[in-house]
């Protein structure tokens, strides 16, 4: 596995060796030796799958303190833009954000731990994503922001509007939002 630190402390890239022939692939999609060697202390308790057809964006989500949670995010079939915006008050990289192509060709995983806001749209139809969560879904945690907000300038790689749930067309925007997040 290669682990890849992006610009935005905490967010990590991860790619598993892949080994294919005729008969397919395998790889392994975790290993907590190796993530513990790459600084990846990870205790997952729930896992998250959905499906969605081309140009469904979801998010972007988190979960408050105290109940946060930590994501790795994989693409079981299809492709995603995965997306991850800092909402730490003291980070350097506060409303920075981070994207990245997972698909079930490149194989790419994504760490994202609490402190962050999560969204993805999908490239295309049928596509079932998978995560790993560091914490369990809490209805009374759940929160969100505004996936479209101009002060974030997030790109997302869509050829027209994004099918969203009401929940998610009805998010704050960033500047209007007070961040429980350190």
């Amino acid at each position: 596995m290669q682990f890849t630190r992006k610009n935005i402390e905490g967010l990590v890239i991860i790619e598993p060796k892949v080994f294919g022939d005729h008969r397919g692939y395998f790889y392994e999609s975790y290993h907590r030796q190796k993530f513990l060697e790459n600084g990846l202390d990870l205790d997952f308790v729930q896992d998250n799958q959905s499906l969605s057809a081309k140009g469904i964006l979801r998010g972007l989500h988190f979960q408050k303190p105290p109940h946060a949670q930590g994501k790795l995010v994989r693409v079981i079939r299809g492709s995603i833009y995965d997306v991850a915006v800092d909402i730490r008050k003291n980070s350097p990289t506060y409303g920075q954000w981070q994207g990245v192509e997972l698909s079930d060709r490149n194989h790419k995983m994504f760490w994202i731990p609490a402190g962050f806001a999560h969204g993805f749209c999908t490239l295309e139809d049928n596509t079932i994503v998978n995560y790993k969560c560091t914490d369990y879904y809490n209805p009374d945690a759940e929160d969100g922001l505004m996936w479209n907000d101009p002060s974030l300038g997030i790109d997302w790689p869509m050829e027209s509007a994004p099918v969203l749930s009401e929940k998610d067309s009805d998010y704050t925007p960033f500047n209007g939002y007070e961040s429980p997040f350190n």
